[in-house]
């Protein structure tokens, strides 16, 4: 680990000062850009994580949940397609339900790591 350097204080002016080698100084810049740069991707990140977060929340309202989830208390069903067909529906509307009730649950969950 490198030695930390130790700023050499002197009064200029009647001011208090911190005087530094050309070599501590080009660190001290170096560093700041670097801050900078980890600064700017950290931004870009929380960004695209809020959009995600956004994307998440409009696909799970797009998606809703059936009612028959909904009955089950927002879980998907384990088997697919499910024992719990609804009244005059269809095997492909059995199998949409289940898989937007599927869907649906996936999204809680990774939303909601606690879940």
């Amino acid at each position: 680990m490198a030695r930390r350097p130790q700023p050499r204080h002197i009064t200029l002016g009647g001011r208090e000062a911190v005087a530094l080698t050309v070599e501590e100084y080009e660190q001290l810049i170096a560093s700041r850009r670097q801050i900078g740069g980890q600064s700017a991707r950290v931004r870009v990140l929380a960004h695209k994580a809020k959009r995600t977060e956004q994307l998440l929340q409009e696909l799970e309202t797009l998606i809703g949940a059936p009612a028959v989830c909904l009955e089950r208390g927002g879980q998907a069903p384990t088997a697919c397609p499910p024992p719990w067909p609804a009244v005059g529906a269809t095997q492909s509307d059995t199998a949409a339900d289940c898989l937007r009730c599927a869907i649906a649950d996936l999204l809680r969950r990774h939303r909601d790591p606690a879940s």
